[in-house]
Order: C-alpha cells, then sequence, then structure tokens
C-alpha cells in the first residue's frame, strides 16, 4: 500500500520532491517505490520532467482505482482498530425460524444501551442450520429450541421450557372451547411449519390419534399467520410464539409436548464482550412468566 500511497502523493502534487516530503520519506525510496507499481502495472504511471511532471494515459486511468483501493484500505484499518479497542463491537446473533424475537428484545435493547458501538447481525435458519453457523464462525451466540446437533463443543444453557398448543385463528369455529378433542379437528386441515424442530413428534401424534397425513405446509410464522386468520385450518406450535402473533391457543386431549429454548455458544472459542454479556444476561433472566403461561410482559433481568 505505501507504493499507492507514493502514486497518490505525486499525483497530487506533480513532484517527486513535494510528494516525499509529504509522505516523511527519503525521495529516492519514493522513486523507487513507484517503479516497482509500473513494474507491477506494466507502464509507466508519470512522465518526468523537471518541471512538468504529469500522469501518462496508464496512469490517469490507474488514479481513480488506486484511490479508490487506498481509501479503502483505510477505511479497513480504522475499522480494525475500532473493534480493537471496543469502539464497534459487532455481534452476530442466530435465531431459530420457531423462537420469537420479541422474546429477547429487553436484552438486546439493554445491551446496546450498555455498548454504544454495538452493531447486531440477526441469521435465521433451522436448528440444523443454525447449529451449522456456530460451527462455521458466522454466528457467536444462537436462541433457539432444539437443534438435533451432539457436537462435542457445543454449549448450551435452558433458558425456559414451554407447551406446545393447538392453535387457531381468533375467528375459528373451535377459538372459544379452551380444548379440543381429535373428533373436533378430525375435518379440518393442518397448517404445517416445516421449520419446526419437533415435526416429527407431532406428526407422530397425529397420526395416532387417526389425522389425516394431509397438510397444507408453511416455512414461516408470518405465513402460519396468513392462513389461520382467515380459518384456513389449525396449527401447532409454542405457546409464547402462538400468543405474540395473536392466534387462540387450545388444548388437545393427551398432547403433552414441549420445547425448551437454549442459548448456544461455541466452547473454546473466544467470545466478544457483547456475546459474553448477552449470554450471562439471558441465564440470570427470571423466565418464569414464559413458563407460567402469562401472555403479557417480557421475562426481566433477576
Amino acid at each position: 500500500m505505501h507504493q499507492v500511497r507514493y502514486f497518490l502523493a505525486v499525483a497530487r502534487v506533480l513532484n517527486f520532491t513535494r510528494a516525499a516530503e509529504e509522505c516523511h520519506v527519503a525521495q529516492p525510496s519514493l522513486t523507487r517505490a513507484i517503479k516497482q507499481l509500473e513494474a507491477e502495472l506494466g507502464g509507466d504511471l508519470f512522465r518526468r520532467e523537471r518541471n512538468l511532471t504529469h500522469l501518462t494515459d496508464l496512469g490517469h486511468r490507474m488514479l481513480p482505482m488506486l484511490q479508490q483501493c487506498y481509501d479503502s484500505a483505510m477505511t479497513a484499518k480504522s475499522l480494525a482498530q475500532s473493534i480493537k479497542t471496543g469502539a464497534v463491537a459487532p455481534l452476530s446473533i442466530g435465531l431459530s425460524l420457531a423462537v420469537d424475537i420479541t422474546l429477547f428484545i429487553l436484552f438486546i435493547t439493554e445491551l446496546v444501551r450498555a455498548l454504544p458501538g454495538l452493531e447486531l447481525r440477526f441469521m435465521r435458519g433451522t436448528g440444523t442450520e443454525i447449529a451449522d453457523l456456530l460451527k462455521k464462525g458466522e454466528i457467536e451466540v444462537a436462541l433457539a429450541g432444539n437443534l438435533g446437533e451432539t457436537w462435542e463443543r457445543l454449549e448450551s444453557w435452558a433458558l425456559f421450557t414451554e407447551p406446545y398448543k393447538l392453535v387457531v385463528g381468533p375467528d375459528h369455529p373451535l377459538a372459544r372451547k379452551g380444548s379440543v378433542t381429535p373428533e373436533d379437528i378430525a375435518k379440518d386441515r393442518l397448517v404445517s411449519r416445516t421449520h419446526c424442530e419437533h415435526i416429527p413428534e407431532i406428526t407422530a401424534f397425529l397420526a395416532e390419534i387417526g389425522f389425516g397425513s394431509e397438510s397444507h405446509k408453511v416455512c414461516s410464522e408470518n405465513d402460519v399467520v396468513a392462513l389461520l386468520k382467515p380459518n384456513i385450518g389449525f396449527s401447532v406450535m409454542p405457546e409464547s410464539s402462538a400468543r405474540a402473533l395473536g392466534l387462540t391457543t387450545l388444548d388437545l386431549s393427551d398432547f403433552d409436548l414441549q420445547r425448551t429454548v437454549c442459548v448456544y455458544a461455541v466452547a473454546g472459542r473466544q467470545r466478544s464482550m457483547a456475546a459474553s454479556t448477552l449470554i450471562k444476561m439471558l441465564r440470570a433472566a427470571d423466565w418464569s412468566v414464559i413458563e407460567r403461561h402469562v401472555p403479557k410482559g417480557v421475562p426481566k433481568v433477576a
């Protein structure tokens, strides 16, 4: 990069002596560096005349590109220094598609307040995809249910356990029943959440009670809402997700599936201050409002 810096200085003042003075380097060193750059680029960048040094055609063409190159390098150096000093603290968080981000907004808000330079990056995926992102180092922290992963370096801390519920739209004929039987849903259609960590268990239970295999299939919570609000079937999802989406939860006879939401990280990998702080906040929180099935409020730090 020093060759580029010297070239830009000469291109600006059109004088090798003055450019060397600006760069705080001896003129022979500056001249030698520019000759090396010319050798790499395959042609002269300057026509050297005592009082009329000027750019060649190649020099004119290279000037904007080398200026951009130099500016990008300086930006990268500045960003690296900011990260090193803590002025900028990037944090990549993985979220399961089946986890509602609003459950964690209180903690994220507090984290941003405590670390003004924090830059957050959220990535969504299935449990398998989240585990893969952790392995590759593309995220530092993950919030999800079961990842279906037994990797020995995967660390996890359980936050809360909640039940799965049968859910319908607010105007569904079953919405006021509170609890239903297999007969109540026999003629309805399941809206299957393909991103759910417990699809096999849900499918097995419905098959056991004689429910048909036909279903609508969606891959996001917003799509579930879009189908359930006009009463196009029913779904099965964690209670906290259903409440956040404004759906009606029902108890289904003999159905007692639960999930445990955890915070995940990788053992032995150096963590940023932001990641460590978030993990500590989540582990210290009082999650009883979720486990008591209270519909409003967010867990608060103990």
